[in-house]
C-alpha cells in the first residue's frame, strides 16, 4: 500500500501539490489540564487566547498563541491513554520552539527548577538545541535561532 501511494504521489505533476500557507497549529491532549496550562504559559510563555470547557466531554480546550500566532491547541479528556514510548513512537515525535539564545533559555530553565538535557549542536546545521518535557513528557525542543 505504502509503495502504491508512493508512485502515485511521485508522478503527479507539480502543479496538483497542496498550496499550504503555514502549520496553523498543533493539537495537545494532557492528562492534567491545569498543570500543563501552566507548563505552556508560565515555563513556554504563550499567551491564552481562549479558553473552553466543554461539559458535555468534560473537556477543556484552550488556544494558546506564540506572540500574535496561534500554535497550540491543548485538549483535556478524562483518563487519556499515556503516551506509548518517548520519543520514538509513531506520530508526533517532538514540539520545537525557537529561541534566539539557548544559554539565557538554559538559565531560565534551570531558575524554574525545569529539568533538560545538555545543550547538543546539530551537526547538520551546527544550531545549538535541547529538550525538555511537558508534564506529560511530550518532548520540547528549543532550537536557537
Amino acid at each position: 500500500m505504502r509503495g502504491e501511494i508512493a508512485r502515485i504521489f511521485f508522478s503527479l505533476p507539480q502543479e496538483t501539490m497542496l498550496q499550504l500557507n503555514k502549520v496553523h497549529h498543533i493539537a495537545i491532549i494532557c492528562s492534567d489540564y491545569r498543570r500543563s496550562l501552566e507548563f505552556y504559559t508560565c515555563v513556554l510563555g504563550l499567551r491564552v487566547l481562549a479558553e473552553h470547557y466543554r461539559a458535555e466531554r468534560q473537556s477543556y480546550k484552550t488556544d494558546l498563541a506564540l506572540g500574535e500566532d496561534y500554535v497550540v491547541e491543548l485538549f483535556s479528556f478524562p483518563s487519556p491513554p499515556p503516551r506509548p514510548t518517548r520519543p520514538e513512537a509513531t506520530g508526533l515525535r517532538h514540539l520545537a520552539f525557537e529561541v534566539d539564545d539557548i544559554d539565557a533559555a538554559v538559565n531560565e530553565l534551570d531558575r524554574l527548577s525545569i529539568p533538560h538535557e545538555a545543550i547538543r549542536t546539530d551537526e547538520y546545521t551546527d544550531r545549538r538545541f535541547l529538550f525538555l518535557q511537558d508534564p506529560d513528557g511530550l518532548p520540547i525542543e528549543l532550537y536557537e535561532k
